[in-house]
């Protein structure tokens, strides 16, 4: 049986591939915290269809907690771990850099070291597109000089990728770092743009705009997303750090008008002055993924919205007693 460990199994990103990967066969660990960044009710509610399969374990616990961490890896035996487990955000990351570090950085070395201790061989670490900051050259490839990351979130995430190939130098650790594009679908956190202006534009409040509304993203659908961390799964070997995208960027009014004609709703847009911490465009150049992994995104924005949009409204009720 190949056994995997999934840390932040019970988010957005991590109960998707948690499926996934006991469809797909695996004995999946999820391990989560729970933590409060967004109601942990949600995120129990996103492993409601896992409880019941004999390959699907839960643990709640911290990857802080280094005594923590030696017990389940001594029982686990894992072959693989998938670590997804983060303090998410940038805007939050300026306001608390120093939970960040704690969690992201110190979080991902206590992961790293008890793989060391305990012989597992393959390591996937969720990276972020933030990594690239102002970079002016676009699409961004993994090879582009980082020397603009702008938050304290992107700072932890590109230690983190350091830290990975540290132990791939030192212990011959496998490791893909995958660096994801503003990953969006069903279960997406509530605070991100697409969760959150679907949620406004629907309840017809105003929706928050930074900046001119200019700013474009690299938006990835979770199936495409998912995809890409099951490839990587497949062929995790030596080192390497890749994007995971869709290739294409839409600016912040456009996704707007896409989840205005999703609802069949117009938004009240209410422009605000832009953000510390946020860049003016991420764009994925995924040619070193489509030779390396064999990935192609498949779910256009458009498609990508409008089955948003359909989950949105038919967990409606569930979300508005978790959020208030």
């Amino acid at each position: 049986m190949k056994r995997v460990l999934v840390t932040g199994g019970a988010g957005f990103i991590g109960s998707h591939l948690c499926e996934r990967l006991q469809k797909e066969g695996w004995e999946v660990t999820c391990l989560d915290n729970f933590d409060d960044f967004y109601p942990p009710a949600l995120k129990r509610e996103n492993l409601k269809a896992l409880l019941s399969s004999d390959r699907f374990r839960l643990i709640e616990g911290d990857i802080r907690d280094e005594p923590f961490l030696e017990r389940i890896f001594k029982e686990g035996e894992f072959g693989l771990v998938v670590h997804l487990a983060a303090r998410a955000g940038v805007r939050p990351s300026i306001r608390q850099p120093l939970l960040y570090e704690e969690v992201n950085v110190r979080g991902t070395l206590n992961l790293l070291e008890a793989c060391r201790r305990h012989g597992v061989r393959k390591f996937i670490f969720a990276s972020s597109s933030s990594v690239y900051g102002k970079n002016p050259k676009v699409p961004f490839a993994e090879d582009d000089p980082l020397t603009s990351i702008i938050s304290p979130y992107a700072a932890t995430k590109r230690a983190g990728e350091i830290l990975c190939y540290t132990y791939h130098h030192l212990y011959g650790l496998d490791v893909f770092c995958l660096r994801f594009f503003t990953v969006y679908g069903p279960r997406q956190r509530p605070e991100m743009a697409i969760h959150k202006f679907t949620r406004l534009i629907h309840e017809g409040r105003a929706v928050p705009v930074y900046g001119d509304g200019s700013s474009r993203r690299d938006y990835t659908y979770i199936d495409d997303c998912i995809d890409g961390v099951m490839r990587a799964i497949e062929r995790v070997r030596g080192y390497e750090v890749v994007n995971i995208g869709e290739a294409r960027t839409v600016p912040l009014m456009e996704l707007v008008r896409l989840i205005e004609r999703a609802l069949g709703k117009e938004a009240f847009v209410e422009h605000l002055p832009p953000q510390p911490g946020d860049v003016p465009i991420t764009y994925a150049d995924v040619t070193k993924a489509r030779k390396l992994l064999g990935y192609e995104p498949h779910t256009p924005i458009e498609e990508g919205i409008r089955r948003f949009v359909q989950w949105f409204l038919e967990s409606y009720s569930t979300l508005k007693v978790a959020l208030g």
